[in-house]
């Protein structure tokens, strides 16, 4: 049998006390009801149809799963006298020992625990009858792998049949009530599906005989196991288990979390300033203690809270159901997230310490030892976006659906609640992410890719400094660790999505015309949470766009004056900015469970599902594709368990063309390896099977060589200053984990200046002053706070890089200023501008000497184009520095307005700035010549010129390789409708705006060298390979989902034949 993935059931345990026990009591008759101890009473468990027991003919175990199984030894007695049962009857027993039965059970599971979880504030005996009641666990193995389980506790009558008869004939009227449980455990949080499951199943208990009670249950466990998982996507599943019609929803992408749940219950249980403290303790990795009255509200808030924070995930032990006889735990030194009665809250807090209490009853947070939390909150930018969406959520289902009819369909309007709960529980999601997202965007500009380093120092700087403590904090934690991981992996989840979908025009221009590392300098833009979300551009390098002169556009002067108008006039919804076309949902209905679970019946019942799935494929257009995929999907995972191998594999060769992204390859990996001999051979003769069991083979060999990599993989290394001299080749290395630069030859001619006189080695102490007063430049930049009259004076993208000492000029006593397009004087006393030259028109850079008394004064004169006077300033000991620095940034700016390419000015500005901080480490005699290693632009042996007709064509130049470590070779470039698709090697493309030629995606397509482009629609762009395989792009998400594999040797071109679509 080919191993599969986890069916809807795991196994199905009934727990309760011992008819012996519930003997014993009754006939003792005690006033009061003691507390019992809960045992296993009954476990079901897959596979419930084999070959033993149905047929000669080999069964698959429906939805079993090859995995590591252990043994419950159940007892079956069989000694002569009669048991009393939970419904009055009794049963007679032959004489003779007891006898097991050896029932195979998954190894995972705690059958010691079980019990406890069940009852968790103990097994209790009452003298009438009780309502129904439903609780929610969570299992975590040592792995972190989590399983869930539903609960419902019910009550059945218990009595005494030694006394059933008596004088009049008549039973007794005592009547005791005992609480039995039937526990549902799943891998997968279907919640809702499992309690309406569990809801169906009493209904046939009470109607049931009690000597039908384990087969019943039994028969009820084998048919969840019939039931097929859906996919990831948009296509539901659901079955009949009359009265009720069950949905199991499908999560949304493959790395998206199960949601089978009402979402915005945080909502209902705490003030939108008490959830986002809890969420704040969540991500600071406290101890944490949730408390109810209600079991069932421990598991569902919890759960609601980390779906909350998704994509980052709680890596600490969680149990948010303890019973009583495991408040042990809450003494555990390390984080955790747990949860228990109200009635243990007073005890918890005084015999603990250092604990989160979160009373859910009252919506209150605080501490076991203060009545507040003294914890930093979420950064306030981010916290007040989130408050101002929350307040708009419509969480009220009857507010909603006043204007509605009622409805005579119980299955009717269970529909409509979903479908209502689905909406909100949307809307939540994306206001949750956008929380995650708002609070941590930017972090992957703080990352070295090359060397998995995250530089964490500089990017505490860039937070505000109100949120610095709450930033100190998150960044120690294991959650964020893992969000690292993921960001160095170039994951593409939700987080992704939304951070690319929600950057605003500064942002997305930075990649390729901003100095990488210099903060911008406005308060109002300041960096942080404002700098990305602020509409302006940011204060460094301007915009990239052709004509590199043109101020901020009517479009983002519209948007920046719309920023400041007042929160009143601005009105917030919840999913304003995040809205995206509603997704279509269907559901796939099984057909109805056979009545009796044989090999016969089961068999024809897989015969039907795939009959229907057939039927579906052919009722589904070609352009919905996506749907195509889902129901290819169920039909393989069917004929698979139908041992319809060759049927199987068609399936999944159609859904690896359809949606490769959903393709379940272990799954048939597994398939091929159980298919014997004669269908293997006949799985050869088809051409298309037998290229998918290659490429699946292939696959499995890559991953196991890509084994040695996942531990480099799984490593996030935090920039430290080096210990030991550093060569070039770790000077190099240094340098780019330092997040300084990253070009290589840049790195090089670095090198050369700080090692200037010296052996061709960099000593720890020479590094980290270079490092130190880089650092300290970025913050005096930071610092410099110019008066409203001169920022309206100069570009909205420009900064202040350098600022020179009190000196005397031309026009004045002042600083100069120098910024990425000019050099102004901010004079001094009252504060002025004074405009020196823009780097363009400068004609003149000369170092000279002013006379005073009887001294000779250096000073650096600049001869500006248009002007008469030439400018003078007596920089004294800094001439020889703003002279290099100057003459880089003049012949940068000629030269990227030459080549049209504002990258230029951008690689001028860090020499520049480099060359600042090599003189400021040496402090000696050289210090000026070793600055001058690192002027590029303004040497003459570099040769950048272009042809003349290349220059009067030219419009803009881009450099697809300025964030790498080094220049790649651009293998394909290609132009749609507002954008320009360049692949680089190794299936790297990246996407820019061909408005601004900004960056805005970078696809990972396979890993073989691409050759060819095509845009076959307006939402699909076919990228052919070397590896023969042609790719296809969804030009909406940025994601390959399709693929053609037809082909046997490199697709080298692409063409449409436009005449045969008209």
């Amino acid at each position: 049998m080919a191993e599969l993935p986890s069916g809807l059931l795991e196994a199905c345990v009934v727990v309760g006390a011992s008819s012996e026990k519930l003997r014993d009591i009754y006939q003792n008759k005690s006033s009061e009801l003691p507390l019992l101890e809960a045992e296993v009473l009954q476990i079901h468990a897959p596979p419930f149809i084999s070959k033993e027991t149905n047929s000669r003919q080999v069964m698959a175990p429906a939805f079993s799963r090859v995995q590591k199984r252990r043994s419950f030894i159940k007892k079956k007695r069989h000694d002569r006298g009669t048991d009393p049962l939970p419904n009055g009857d009794s049963v007679t027993r032959p004489e003779g020992t007891s006898t097991t039965e050896d029932i195979s059970v998954p190894k995972d599971l705690d059958l010691i625990a079980l019990p406890q979880l069940c009852f968790p504030g103990g097994l209790q005996l009452a003298g009438d009858q009780r309502d129904d009641s439903y609780h929610y666990l969570v299992f975590t193995d040592l792995f972190g792998n989590r399983t869930h389980g539903v609960v419902v506790q019910y009550y059945r009558a218990v009595q005494s049949f030694h006394e059933s008869l008596v004088q009049n004939g008549s039973r007794p009227k005592t009547r005791l009530y005992a609480a039995f449980a039937v526990c549902i455990i799943s891998k997968f949080p279907f919640y809702h599906a499992l309690r309406d499951s569990l809801s169906c199943l009493l209904v046939q208990l009470r109607t049931s005989r009690q000597g039908d009670f384990e087969e019943t249950v039994k028969e009820f466990s084998a048919k969840l196991s019939l039931v097929p998982l859906p996919p990831p996507g948009s296509l539901h599943v659901s079955f009949s288990l009359r009265p009720l019609q069950v949905l199991l929803p499908s999560r949304e992408d493959p790395d998206s979390p199960l949601v089978d749940m009402d979402l915005h219950l945080p909502l209902l249980c705490f003030s939108h300033t008490a959830l986002l403290q809890v969420l704040s303790c969540l991500l600071q990795e406290q101890r944490m203690v949730f408390f109810s009255s209600d079991w069932s509200k421990l598991t569902l808030i919890a759960e609601s809270l980390l779906l909350y924070l998704q994509p980052l995930s709680w890596q600490h032990p969680y149990v948010p159901v303890l019973a009583r006889g495991m408040l042990d735990f809450l003494m555990a030194p390390t984080a955790f997230l747990m949860g228990c009665h109200i009635s243990h809250l007073e005890d918890v807090a005084a015999e603990t310490e250092d604990l989160i209490l979160v009373n859910i009853d009252d919506g209150i947070v605080q501490s076991s030892w203060s009545d507040t939390v003294d914890l930093p909150s979420i950064p306030a930018a981010a916290a007040e976006s989130f408050l101002s969406r929350a307040e708009c959520l419509q969480i009220h289902y009857d507010l909603d659906s006043c204007h509605t009819g009622a409805t005579t369909d119980v299955n009717a309007a269970r529909s409509q609640r979903r479908d209502w709960q689905r909406r909100l529980n949307t809307q939540i999601q994306n206001i949750a992410l956008e929380l995650v997202v708002n609070t941590f965007r930017g972090v992957q500009d703080f990352l070295n890719h090359e060397h998995r380093v995250f530089n964490s120092e500089e990017f505490l700087r860039t937070r505000e400094p109100a949120d610095q403590l709450f930033y100190k904090k998150v960044l120690e934690t294991h959650i964020f660790h893992t969000f690292l991981r993921d960001r160095l992996n170039r994951k593409l989840d939700a987080f992704s999505r939304m951070e690319q979908k929600t950057l605003n025009l500064s942002h997305r221009n930075r990649a390729m015309t901003e100095s990488p590392r210099r903060p911008p300098l406005p308060k109002v833009t300041r960096s942080g949470f404002r700098t990305h979300t602020s509409p302006k551009l940011s204060k460094r390098l301007g915009a990239s766009l052709p004509n590199l002169d043109q101020p901020l556009n009517d479009t983002m002067a519209s948007l920046v004056l719309n920023r400041h108008r007042p929160q009143s006039v601005r009105k917030m919804t919840p999913d304003v900015g995040l809205k995206s076309p509603p997704k279509v949902v269907r559901v796939f209905r099984l057909p109805e469970f056979p009545p009796p679970l044989s090999y016969h019946y089961v068999k024809n019942y897989y015969s039907d599902m795939a009959a229907a799935l057939g039927k579906a494929l052919n009722a589904t257009p070609p352009d919905e594709s996506a749907l195509l995929a889902r129901y290819h999907y169920l039909r393989g995972l069917v004929n698979t368990v139908s041992n319809r191998h060759l049927d199987a594999l068609e399936d999944f060769q159609s859904l690896y063309k359809t949606d490769a992204e959903i393709f379940p390859s272990q799954m048939v990996k597994s398939l091929v390896d159980s298919m014997p001999n004669v269908e293997r051979i006949q799985a050869e003769k088809r051409p298309e099977i037998k290229g998918l069991i290659s490429r699946v083979i292939r696959d499995q060999e890559r991953e196991r060589e890509g084994q040695e990599n996942r531990s480099e993989e799984a490593a996030v290394k935090h920039f430290q200053l080096p210990k030991k001299y550093l060569h070039l080749e770790e000077f190099v290395k240094c340098v780019q984990e330092s997040g300084i630069v990253k070009d290589q030859g840049t790195i090089l001619r670095l090198f050369d200046a700080l090692t200037v006189g010296h052996q061709k080695q960099v000593g720890p102490d020479l590094f980290k002053d270079f490092y130190t007063i880089w650092k300290e430049t970025e913050a005096e930049a930071q610092e410099v706070c110019l008066p409203a009259s001169v920022l309206e004076r100069i570009e909205t993208g420009e900064s202040v890089f350098k600022l020179s000492s009190s000196v005397k000029t031309s026009h004045g006593v002042g600083k100069i200023a120098m910024t990425q397009r000019r050099l102004f004087l901010l004079t001094d006393g009252r504060p002025g501008y004074v405009e020196v030259a823009q780097y363009r028109d400068l004609e003149e850079v000369k170092v000279s000497s002013a006379p005073f008394l009887l001294l000779k004064i250096p000073s650096l004169k600049l001869r500006v184009k248009g002007k008469k006077e030439t400018f003078e300033a007596n920089l004294k000991t800094e001439t020889e520095l703003w002279n290099l620095m100057i003459k880089e940034m003049w012949a940068g700016r000629f030269i990227a307005d030459q080549h049209k390419d504002p990258q230029y000015m951008q690689q001028a500005l860090t020499n520049a700035l480099l060359m600042d901080a090599v003189v400021g480490c040496l402090q000696s005699s050289k210090a000026v010549y070793a600055a001058s290693k690192l002027a590029h632009f303004d040497r003459e042996e570099v040769q950048l010129t272009l042809p003349k007709t290349t220059t009067e064509t030219l419009k803009h130049k881009i450099n697809p390789s300025l964030e790498l470590a080094a220049p790649q070779t651009i293998e394909v470039l290609y132009y749609t409708l507002g954008q320009l698709w360049v692949s680089l090697g190794g299936g790297t493309v990246m996407v820019f705006d061909a408005s601004s030629w900004s960056l805005t995606h970078t696809v990972q397509v396979g890993n073989a060298r691409l050759s060819c482009m095509l845009a076959v629609t307006e939402d699909q762009v076919w990228m052919g390979s070397e590896d023969s395989v042609i790719y296809i792009i969804s030009v909406l998400s940025m994601v390959c989902n399709r693929q053609l594999t037809d082909h046997r040797a490199e697709v080298t071109g692409l063409a449409l034949d436009l005449d045969k679509y008209r």
